[in-house]
């Protein structure tokens, strides 16, 4: 019988099956807000138990990309309120993913007047695409004040309580693949000297002060957040394996504390199963780990005793009826990678599902 398939509950956490709708920005947001393309896309794919929306910037300083959500206005808040909505009609479960890029942006992509920011004054190599001009450079970040971060802070704990608002199960904090929060952790890019930076706990302070207010704000059973420990996504520079280790582990430890539901793991080429097992030790809840999966791969990585649930990301770009194909054994679609961001319907909700005949 088929754990992937089977229902899952841990405390107050309920899904109809043990698939997640992994986070991917797919840039459809015209105008930075949610529209009904967007409806459809998410309404296609709530098979999955737990469905985690594309990053969602939860201030203006935090739109980096072209044409990604917003959450930081009563508008926008109403905007998300029907896709919520869709996703919960068949049974599913939907948090929004909480994404503020950092000094992954360029200041095409953001409202005008609004600078890009980082936890320092480091660029990150490498451009991104500029619906005005094309590829770009990132532009250079101005290094937040201590008063700026605990700015930050407060924005990302009223994001939360946009999405809640909006009728939002939770909200996962993006402390991944190199933006903003996981900006923090690496001592490659924090050269800080207040309480933001240095140590350890230093470091780390900024992740989890916003996951204690966001849990006090929304509870704690609302809560989830994303890892890519040894990530080196968005110009992340390695550093010492031991102290990676420690990092994901107090991490784990004080997140545990605050009681948050859920870690979702990306799997990057360097992570370990030490790391895991230090990271499943630490944490009583429930544990997504997302990346590469095949059904028959996620069915043996929920048997050895780290995951509790997993997420797939182009599977379910490209396979809106997913579940219902791996239920049936049917072959999957072909991802086209040429409309991963594109701004229409083009490669988002033209992906055939499979009629009655073919199951």
């Amino acid at each position: 019988m088929s754990k992937l398939l089977s229902e899952y509950q841990k405390d107050t956490f309920e899904l109809k099956n043990r698939l997640v709708m992994a986070p991917m920005t797919r840039s459809r947001a015209i105008g930075n807000l949610p529209n009904d393309l967007m409806v459809q896309y998410y309404a296609q794919r709530a098979g999955a138990g737990l469905v985690v929306t594309e990053g969602t910037a939860p201030a203006p300083e935090g739109l980096g990309y072209a044409r990604i959500p917003r959450i930081f206005s009563d508008a926008q808040t109403d905007a998300w309120r029907k896709i919520a909505d869709a996703v919960q009609g068949q049974g599913s479960r939907i948090f929004m993913q909480l994404m503020h890029t950092g000094r992954i942006a360029h200041v095409h992509n953001l409202p005008a007047g609004i600078r890009v920011i980082g936890v320092s004054d480091i660029p990150a190599a490498g451009q991104m695409w500029t619906d005005e001009e094309g590829m770009l450079d990132h532009s250079v970040p101005e290094a937040l004040s201590t008063a700026g971060v605990e700015d930050v802070i407060n924005e990302f704990v009223k994001a939360a309580e946009n999405a809640v608002e909006a009728g939002f199960d939770g909200i996962e904090l993006h402390n991944a693949n190199g933006y903003l929060l996981e900006q923090f952790l690496n001592p490659n890019v924090n050269n800080r000297t207040d309480r933001f930076g240095g140590s350890i706990e230093n470091r780390s302070r900024a992740v989890l002060e916003i996951a204690r207010k966001t849990a006090a704000a929304i509870g704690k059973d609302k809560v989830g957040i994303r890892f890519s420990p040894f990530g080196t996504y968005n110009d992340l520079l390695p550093y010492d394996r031991a102290e990676v280790q420690k990092t994901y582990e107090y991490l784990a430890t004080e997140l545990n504390a605050i009681g948050i539901t859920y870690i979702h793991i990306s799997l990057t080429p360097d992570l370990d199963n030490e790391t895991l097992q230090i990271i499943r030790r630490q944490f009583s809840g429930t544990i997504i780990l997302c990346n590469g999966f095949t059904s028959q791969t996620a069915e043996t990585a929920l048997g050895e005793g780290i995951a509790d649930l997993i997420a797939f990301g182009q599977p379910f770009l490209a396979n809106p009826d997913l579940v219902t194909r791996i239920e049936t054994g049917a072959a999957l679609n072909a991802p086209d990678y040429k409309t991963f961001y594109t701004a229409g319907e083009t490669g988002y909700i033209d992906y055939p599902s499979l009629t009655l005949a073919d199951k």
